[in-house]
């Protein structure tokens, strides 16, 4: 990870739209913009916390040890989205991973001016208590879901919400490419029942597939999937 020169934009991520516009240049002046190439670890699970990072262009995910040899990916980011957050507390060590998808700037700035600006940004202060809310809300819905729903359900309900987070690009795929075992680890499932369950949805004319690119094709089929296959 090195040091990117040219900054951002003050103007992208979380912090700097939603502080006073009087507390920029404090930013400007605590911030730190680094680097990653696709595949770098921006911090590892058990790391010691120092600060936040905020992303200012590409993609990240946010994983964990699921169990032996095994991962489990919490979430995706992207541009503008704060990754680091899950650190805060009483021990101050990571309890995930964060990696970068493609090449990745990320804005970071240390934990004791990210508490003060908190302190002073009170509209901030209220949109990362209501982030913290619907992350809670998205754990429940996902740890029902890994416990009720089948795996091609599982896998239905996340290319809809991938879609919906990254948008489409002009060929009309998810603006994100994933690998099978991305999918299977998001999905918490094995890369072989992954591709199983992805050549089903193909067959099944709910999505296209080339290479890392997904397409889907019939969003009604894949609601209608999410739902039948809720298990008892």
């Amino acid at each position: 990870m090195k040091k990117d020169k040219h900054g951002c934009d003050l103007n992208t991520c979380l912090m700097c739209r939603l502080c006073l516009k009087d507390w920029l240049p404090a930013i400007e002046a605590h911030r730190t913009n680094y680097v990653l190439n696709k595949g770098q670890l921006l911090f590892s699970e058990h790391d010691a916390v120092t600060g936040i990072y905020f992303i200012y262009s590409g993609k990240m995910k946010v994983h964990k040890h699921w169990s032996k040899d095994k991962e489990l990916i919490v979430r995706f980011a992207k541009s503008g989205d704060i990754v680091g957050h899950r650190g805060i507390g009483t021990e101050l060590v990571y309890p995930v991973s964060a990696t970068a998808l493609e090449p990745t700037t990320v804005c970071y700035v240390e934990l004791s001016f990210f508490k003060s600006t908190l302190k002073v940004n009170n509209e901030l202060l209220y949109e990362l208590m209501m982030f913290y809310a619907r992350e809670l809300q998205e754990s429940e819905k996902k740890m029902r879901n890994l416990a009720h729903m089948s795996v091609k359900g599982r896998i239905a309900t996340a290319l809809s919400m991938l879609q919906e987070k990254f948008g489409t690009n002009k060929e009309g795929h998810i603006n994100l490419q994933l690998s099978r075992q991305d999918l299977a680890s998001y999905t918490g499932t094995t890369y072989e029942t992954a591709f199983r369950m992805m050549n089903e949805l193909i067959n099944d004319n709910a999505v296209e597939v080339s290479g890392k690119n997904i397409r889907i094709i019939n969003q009604e089929k894949l609601h209608k999937l999410s739902q039948e296959h809720m298990e008892e």
